[in-house]
């Protein structure tokens, strides 16, 4: 014999918590051994109606002589319980008594249904000890929980009975009220089902389930509902199964629905249909070949089902959404007042789910040792537990109040409208009846509001519970949570965390997704013909970043931003530039100060030695000019050096193109000096008024008044500008100076260059012209020197970015500049500090009139 404490403590091996649980409830169950009915719930019809006469309690006495499936107490119990709650409520009914009798069927076949209706009016007149004259003409017929049986019932009815209720699953078929017009449903509509387990399993990051549904108009509607909602909440079906109706068909195809089951790589599948179609066969067989899924389906399938061992090597089971109701308190109390002795069929299996405190602690479920399946009510009256009601119980429940306020209103219409003195009589046919049944709202004693008007309910809310279905008939059962559909979006689905970590050992669920997440650094990329809900994962490209899971589309970092190596977070980039403390600035600023000193040591060894030959003989006067505007040269590359600003950026390309001008056009100056002096010296040439009158030196200012048009345009058109450069250095912002007008600077660059040519091609010229001083070769030098820099200098600025493009352009004029001082002055400042014989008059002369002799 199995004993619940084992199942509890051996079994699940989950400890009793004591937490903060605000009066928790968990449930379990046992499935009577040997029930032939196995899993099947039959179906159950019953007759309400009135008397005007005193009732004894037990009316189980008036239940018909065939065997009941335990499965049907908990719709029997229910509406006895009911009942006796309203035949002993003085305010509702009074002087007016109900009973009622039922019927169970296997299969809902017409035949059987139709034998108990043609005997039906017999049993009631002998159960009432009514002559056939005093027949009750309204009665109540409350079928269900399948459809065949309230459909069949509905076509047999209209010759006896005229009102039917009906209890488990809302059936759309049913609201017709051109067919069936008389016909009202307890349950409420499942419009908001679909939502609630969709809800359920982005909650749980499912989005890769499978679909089985009976292929029947509810079916269709329920694949309907669920596939708006999984476009919107992005989840995908990884298999819809159609189970036929038929059951020849559906076995014909069974082996294929079961493997497609199977094989699938989802570990949640959604069922949804009747308890009574081959839908149901097909979950058996799954469940039977040990096939372990998350099962996410109504409250009407958690029957027990399983017939193996149950492991919890992980989560498995079913997950059932109920409509969500009050426990109705007392009907464990009922059942313990029913004759044991009489009701000896009646064990803990028919009673359904018994409730309990989950926080108990261990020593109060010691009294569930001797808990069997066969356990008679005699046990029952002594525990601690209590029982609850499913939801067609519950629906079984409402129904009887339902009638008895309807037919209250009725009686209270006749008090009013009929003589003082009369006695009320109970002869209205139930067309009176339906009246006041189609618009009758009230508040049941639980506290719950019951609308039978099925448009003007409220869409329902739904108790979601883990149920687990073990060996030997043991079921296991605890809420989880609850969805409120009519609660804003967003606050609809509440899960009962601690009690989800109770219930499983763990509050992380398996995972059920194509694919598997997409993380920080990557997006996710969906190929051709597959699924929303599969995709790959490939990294964000350069400088895009994605800082959550499962993005579609990498977000590009702002200008001012860098993406960090694993691309999901912008850094913000450093602010650079060619600065004095950089070690590339740091030398390039040593080298132009260093150059600049070494110029104005040169200047000063001409301004001591002016007055030797050497010096005197090229023209002082430019060679101080060209000297000055060396220094100025390279003293402005400091400007390209530092913080760049709109002054700054204004003055780098003014102050540089003005003062190299000055320095080439000295060049040239001093270029077109010697060869005026060579052609002075010639016989027969009368060209000394030209040296004389100093006429190269006006080259200096008219070139120099060219190049500061040249400038003056740059600066009216598009002058220099500061510029932030984002692309060059990787995670770096360049502050760096924009030339503004391209056309203007190289017009600038080449109208130097053109000077320069020009000095080259003068000096060329003249360096074989024999005189003493000739400094012609030197110049040569220094301007091929000078335009090498500069044209190597093109291909490497245009190469070049941010900060090695300015350190190019400054290296280029303290190379240009250096090589007009080495090459024009130092071999002069050799002759004048190192061999300054060389430097005098006398040993000119001398070696003028040796070569004059060997000549």
């Amino acid at each position: 014999m199995l004993t619940l404490s084992f199942f509890y403590f051996g079994l699940l091996n989950i400890p009793l918590l004591m937490s903060n649980f605000i009066h928790p409830k968990c449930f379990w169950r046992m499935k009577q051994n040997g029930d032939k009915h196995g899993d099947v719930v039959t179906g159950c019809v019953f007759f309400l109606a009135p008397v005007q006469s005193s009732m004894e309690k037990e009316y189980l006495n008036f239940v018909p002589d065939v065997p009941i499936p335990n499965q049907n107490y908990q719709f029997a119990l229910p509406l006895a319980f009911a009942v006796e709650e309203i035949n002993r409520n003085l305010c509702l009914l009074p002087n007016v008594s109900l009973i009622f009798y039922f019927f169970t069927t296997d299969d809902g076949e017409e035949q059987t249904l139709q034998n108990f209706i043609n005997i039906a009016p017999i049993r009631h007149s002998i159960l009432l000890n009514y002559n056939c004259e005093n027949a009750i003409k309204c009665q109540v017929a409350i079928t269900g929980p399948m459809l065949a049986t309230s459909v069949i019932f509905y076509m047999l009815l209209p010759v006896f009975y005229v009102l039917q209720l009906t209890y488990g699953p809302f059936h759309p078929i049913l609201s017709d009220h051109e067919q069936f017009p008389n016909l009202y449903q307890m349950a409420p509509k499942d419009t908001a089902l679909a939502l609630a387990m969709i809800s359920l399993m982005i909650h749980f990051n499912w989005n890769w389930v499978g679909l089985a549904i009976s292929d029947d108009d509810q079916g269709l509607q329920f694949l309907s509902d669920l596939r708006g909602e999984t476009e919107v909440k992005r989840v995908c079906l990884a298999f819809v199964i159609m189970i036929p109706v038929n059951m020849e068909l559906y076995m014909s195809r069974a082996e294929v629905y079961n493997n497609q089951i199977e094989t699938s790589s989802t570990n949640v599948i959604v069922i949804y249909g009747d308890t009574d179609s081959t839908l149901a066969v097909c979950f058996r067989m799954c469940v039977s070949q040990g096939i372990q899924r998350i099962w996410v389906t109504t409250s009407q399938w958690d029957v027990p089902t399983s017939k193996r061992d149950f492991t919890l090597d992980s989560f498995h089971g079913t997950l059932a959404f109920a409509h969500h109701h009050a426990e109705i308190s007392g009907l464990k109390n009922y059942v313990q007042t029913l004759n044991a002795s009489k009701y000896t069929d009646i064990s803990l299996a028919g009673l359904g789910w018994m409730y309990f405190n989950c926080e108990a602690p261990a020593s109060n479920c010691k009294t569930l040792e001797n808990c069997s399946s066969n356990v008679s009510l005699e046990w029952l009256m002594l525990q601690t537990f209590d029982m609850a009601f499913s939801d067609d119980g519950y629906d079984v429940y409402n129904a009887v109040y339902a009638m008895a306020h309807a037919l209250h209103e009725m009686l209270l219409q006749q008090v009013e409208n009929q003589p003082i003195n009369t006695q009320i009589t109970l002869d209205s046919d139930c067309s009176q009846l339906h009246l006041f049944l189609k618009n009758m709202h009230f508040v049941n004693p639980v506290g719950d509001v019951i609308n039978m008007n099925q448009k003007e309910k409220l869409q329902a809310g739904y108790g979601i519970f883990h149920i687990w279905n073990f060996s030997h008939g043991v079921g296991f059962k605890v809420k989880i949570g609850e969805f409120k559909p009519y609660f804003p979006h967003g606050q609809q689905l509440h899960l009962y965390e601690d009690m989800i970590e109770w219930a499983t050992g763990a509050r992380q669920m398996p995972s059920a997704v194509c694919s598997v997440d997409c993380q920080p650094g990557f997006r996710k990329f969906h190929q051709e013909g597959m699924a929303a809900c599969c995709f790959d994962c490939i990294p964000c490209p350069a400088n895009e970043i994605s800082n959550e899971t499962d993005v579609d589309h990498c977000m590009k970092c702002p200008e001012d931003q860098y993406a960090n190596t694993e691309q999901n977070h912008c850094l913000h980039k450093d602010v650079t530039f060619l600065a004095f403390d950089d070690p590339l600035g740091m030398t390039l600023s040593c080298m132009a100060l260093g150059l600049s000193a070494f110029t104005i040591l040169v200047l000063g060894i001409f301004v001591k030695y002016q007055d030797t030959p050497i010096v005197k003989a090229n023209n002082l006067t430019l060679s101080y000019i060209l000297l000055i505007s060396l220094i100025f040269c390279f003293l402005c590359s400091l400007l390209f050096i530092g913080h760049p600003n709109s002054a700054t950026c204004i003055l780098q390309q003014t102050t540089y193109g003005v003062i190299f001008t000055v320095a080439v056009s000295t060049v040239l100056a001093k270029t077109v000096t010697v060869v005026l002096a060579f052609k002075v010296t010639t016989p027969g040439r009368r060209m000394k008024w030209l040296l004389v009158s100093g006429a190269p030196t006006y080259i200096i200012p008219i070139c120099t008044v060219i190049q500061i048009i040249l400038c003056a345009v740059w600066l009216g058109a598009s002058p220099p500008s500061v510029d932030i450069d984002v692309h060059s250095e990787h995670g770096h912002i360049i502050i760096v100076c924009n030339k503004g007008s391209v056309t203007a600077f190289y017009s600038v660059l080449g109208y130097l260059g053109s000077l320069a040519l020009g000095s080259f091609t003068m000096a060329f010229l003249a360096r074989n012209l024999p005189d003493t001083f000739n400094e012609a070769k030197f110049l040569t030098f220094s301007m091929l020197l000078f335009c090498s820099v500069w044209v190597t200098f093109l291909p490497v600025y245009h190469s070049s970015k941010g900060k090695v493009l300015v350190a190019v352009e400054v290296f280029s004029i303290l190379a240009s500049c250096a090589g007009l001082l080495g090459c024009v002055f130092v071999p002069k400042c050799y002759i004048i500090l190192l061999r300054p014989e060389r430097n005098s008059l006398q040993k000119l002369r001398e070696k003028t009139f040796s070569r004059t002799q060997i000549s």
